[in-house]
């Protein structure tokens, strides 16, 4: 990915030279830089009220409720997982942090959710998480890591902070019209995965 943004810049500035365009790349980069820190100020802004308002849910116990009542599509997701495991805390917090749009919140859980799983496949015997294999390096994927990873990344979400924080940012008349299609959007792409994911459980059972 470097050598792809580096190959495009370089491009760009011969091109410039050759057309004698080069004050007009450097104004533009003069104000893609202002502009960027002006929406790096903004998102500060907008995710740290969020994520605020997520440690509150969480110190209040609202966090740990919301997980008790995604059990039963807990179990659903990661039959194999048991019930009492710490993994589905983790889980549960990065699935509920998605749904409001907290990507930044959910990061930190997701991964503490992927040493979870990663201790469960130790507990279960498998050679592939022992010390050894984690001390060189191999690392392999569970079958839950990789259901994880992927409804994970489907992220249904409810409420785009992000996006509306974007188009808040860049003059939008009305920023959060965006929450329906996102909605549907976000919807169809979990299901997708959903059914992805028990069509592959099934698959790897057999």
């Amino acid at each position: 990915m470097n050598y792809l943004w580096a190959f495009m810049i370089l491009t760009g500035v011969v091109f410039a030279a050759f057309h004698g365009t080069l004050p007009a790349v450097t104004q533009a980069a003069l104000d893609s830089a202002k502009e960027a820190v002006t929406l790096c100020i903004t998102m500060m802004g907008v995710m740290s009220f969020w994520v605020g308002l997520m440690k509150i849910a969480e110190k209040t116990g609202i966090i740990a409720g919301l997980s008790r009542r995604l059990a039963p599509v807990l179990h659903f997701l990661f039959p194999d997982i048991p019930k009492d495991h710490p993994a589905n805390k983790y889980i549960a917090t990065n699935m509920i942090a998605n749904i409001f749009g907290l990507g930044w919140a959910a990061t930190p859980a997701g991964l503490k959710a992927m040493e979870a799983l990663a201790e469960l496949e130790k507990e279960r015997g498998n050679k592939a998480f022992s010390d050894e294999k984690t001390k060189k390096g191999e690392r392999t994927a569970s079958s839950e890591m990789c259901d994880f990873l992927i409804i994970n990344i489907s992220s249904l979400q409810i409420i785009p902070v992000n996006i509306i924080a974007y188009r808040s940012q860049y003059g939008s008349v009305n920023p959060a019209q965006i929450v329906g299609p996102a909605l549907i959007a976000t919807t169809c792409s979990t299901l997708t995965a959903i059914i992805f994911c028990k069509i592959r459980q099934n698959i790897y059972k057999i």
